[in-house]
């Protein structure tokens, strides 16, 4: 099935395609034997939309969602458009080790967790987001609980038995274990309990008005599930869902809007750890334009909870091209994501099982991230998916080390140089298609640009240019 669905996707590039979404005006893409191919519905805000990501329990001294209600100004006026909330349910206490347990270990789905409030403190929380026009998703964990869930001791049909037992889940490709003692895998065999993870997703839409789903390790959920449940939801509203993985390109037909990318950011590692040449970036976006429908688009991070508390912050994983690595990630093709405290410039690692608030100071990143975030939002060419353009590469001299390129939709145009290498490099552009005058969006100084001029670059310096 999966190779009859490649053979139709790649028999499709050859046509004019689209996809059928509530956000843009496009025709439904037709196969060359006219079976409609078309991406599950968006809301019409997703289409040049930003997220950021806040972990509930270290956002603020008190952790809860009131502190998150009193920061939404601030990060409206960032330019952030989605709210994407860590898991906010009832979790697993460890009274033998007396510290808290991973957020994603849930006992319950339809309660909030009470050290961030209440239920009607959460409604609130929604509205204002609202009021601010701002969107709200939630993280969701379907395919485990935690082992005090309810439904172990109500609906032990509903989890995977081997030799009687409960199981912790294991990987999808290996079948090896997770490792994740704390939790139990669900079966997805069972109608019964399929029915009461639905039962319990329409229930946050219809009793808070929130705006889609983070789907925490999707690729642990048959996608039959998927499809089951995205008609189910966008009867009570078009939602937004991004799906917490990427080895499946078939979950864009299936439910998700967007999926992460972690194959660019752990590219993007490798160049800044100078294991990996600049030109490798062109390399994966061939690759990614054929896996996947023409519709898709990714989730761009140089942060996120899991790569900042297991494996580094910011500097350690990009050292001083920190900077030149946000710029690509809010300016490629893909959806750029905020994690809390970049705009101060987190210096951490949080810790996961642990309190641990964020120290915010005075927010020293914030303009640079509003910059970014606003050219979003207002040149079409940086939009998301179809509604956006395609980079183009603007060929150098050097493109090991510079990467260059230039997006358009209509009459918006945007051109981006970075010089990915600790060391100044002198470049001469080649090509057509980005000749023009420009305003340099950081320096606010006017830019003209010719084929074959050369352009010198500080070490990790980025130039970011629009019409």
């Amino acid at each position: 099935m999966k190779k009859l669905y490649l053979a139709i996707l790649f028999s499709s590039l050859l046509l004019t395609t689209a996809c059928r979404t509530t956000s843009q005006n496009q025709t439904e893409a037709q196969s060359s034997d006219t079976t409609a191919l078309a991406a599950p519905h968006a809301p019409d805000w997703a289409k040049n939309a930003t997220i950021y990501e806040i972990n509930v329990r270290q956002f603020s001294p008190k952790g809860d969602f009131k502190a998150i209600e009193a920061q939404l100004p601030r990060l409206k006026e960032m330019g952030v458009d989605i709210i994407w909330l860590m898991p906010i349910y009832p979790i697993s206490q460890d009274t033998t080790k007396k510290t808290l347990i991973s957020p994603y270990a849930i006992t319950d789905f339809k309660t909030v967790n009470s050290d961030y409030g209440t239920l009607a403190d959460f409604k609130t929380l929604v509205n204002r987001a609202h009021a601010l026009g701002l969107r709200v998703i939630l993280d969701w964990v379907a395919s485990h609980t935690a082992q005090d869930h309810n439904w172990v001791k109500e609906h032990p049909d509903w989890y995977t038995l081997k030799k009687g037992k409960m199981v912790s889940p294991n990987t999808p490709k290996t079948s090896k274990p997770t490792g994740w003692a704390s939790v139990v895998e669900l079966n997805y065999e069972n109608p019964a309990m399929r029915k009461a993870m639905t039962e319990a997703m329409e229930y946050w839409l219809k009793e808070t008005d929130i705006d889609g789903y983070r789907c925490n390790a999707a690729g642990y959920v048959p996608n039959t599930f998927w499809a089951e449940l995205r008609p189910q939801l966008d009867k009570i509203k078009t939602v937004f869902m991004l799906s917490e993985w990427e080895d499946d390109p078939e979950q864009f037909r299936k439910c998700f809007n967007m999926n992460y990318s972690w194959t660019m950011y752990n590219m993007m590692k490798s160049i800044a750890a100078g294991a990996r040449t600049v030109d490798k970036i062109d390399s994966l976006r061939e690759v990614n334009q054929k896996r996947f429908p023409i519709w898709y688009y990714q989730m761009l991070f140089t942060q996120n909870h899991d790569e900042n508390t297991h494996n580094g912050t910011l500097e350690e994983s990009f050292g001083p091209g920190a900077d030149a690595f946000i710029v690509l990630s809010s300016t490629l093709e893909g959806m750029p994501l905020v994690y809390n405290g970049m705009e101060s410039n987190l210096n951490k690692r949080l810790a996961m099982f642990e309190k641990d608030t964020i120290s915010w100071g005075n927010y020293a990143k914030s303009d640079f991230f509003k910059t970014l975030l606003t050219l979003k939002h207002r040149n079409r060419a940086l939009w998301n998916g179809l509604a956006g353009g395609k980079a183009v590469k603007i060929m150098t001299d050097h493109d090991d080390k510079v990467y260059a390129f230039h997006r358009q939709r209509d009459n918006d145009r945007v051109v981006v140089i970075l010089n990915l290498s600790g060391q100044p490099q002198t470049v001469r552009l080649s090509d057509d298609g980005f000749a023009g005058t420009y305003t340099e969006i950081f320096s606010h100084q006017p830019v003209e640009l010719k084929p074959e001029m050369a352009v010198t670059l500080k070490p990790w310096e980025y130039r970011v240019l629009t019409n």
